[in-house]
């Protein structure tokens, strides 16, 4: 659990160092989503989590590039590609993947969010294999760029996976910075 202590101490300094700078890579009107949408979003972003009791695994961190598109200042469509590891409860196992996913944004009070996301996970090592992964979850959005989230993200493993566990699911928090392009 060091290491998840680490990994937010670490990214909630560099994101309060970004968020208060005063250097701008952007111009930035009222809010990070156009008026008539139509605009696209780049965002990176960290994120740590933590499976319930009857879970295989302990915990899994990792990071992300999200692409967003404003269908309208309501809704917008995500795609994201990172790398995500989960650990094994009492062994020092862990299983690596490359999450690629695709959703769907709705912001219902303001720049508050709801999103939900489906896609797969291409596993790291060769002879494990994932198929399916579900998340859906809430955030924020600030007019600076700086986003914070919590979902739940759900994984179902390939049996013919020599690293198989059953469905299971991870707590999650994501942190990150959006870029308006």
């Amino acid at each position: 659990m060091k290491t998840i202590t680490k990994l937010f101490a670490t990214t909630l300094t560099a994101l309060a160092i970004l968020s208060t700078s005063s250097l701008k890579a952007q111009e930035m009107g009222q809010t990070m989503s156009s008026t008539n949408g139509m605009a696209f979003k780049i965002g990176v972003g960290v994120n740590a989590g933590f499976f319930p009791d009857r879970s295989e695994m302990d915990y899994g961190y990792g990071a992300d590039v999200k692409l967003q598109y404003d269908l309208s200042k309501d809704v917008a469509l995500t795609a994201s590609a990172g790398y995500t590891r989960l650990r094994w409860k009492g062994s020092p196992l862990n299983f690596q993947f490359i999450p690629l996913m695709g959703g769907v944004k709705t912001y219902v009070i303001d720049r508050m969010y709801l999103s939900g996301g489906l896609g797969t996970g291409l596993a790291v090592k060769e002879s494990a294999q994932m198929n399916f992964i579900y998340t859906g979850g809430v955030g924020y959005e600030w007019n600076n760029g700086l986003e914070i989230g919590a979902r739940y993200e759900g994984y179902v493993n390939n049996s013919a996976s020599d690293l198989y566990f059953m469905k299971t699911g991870q707590y999650n928090l994501r942190i990150g910075y959006n870029f308006k392009l």
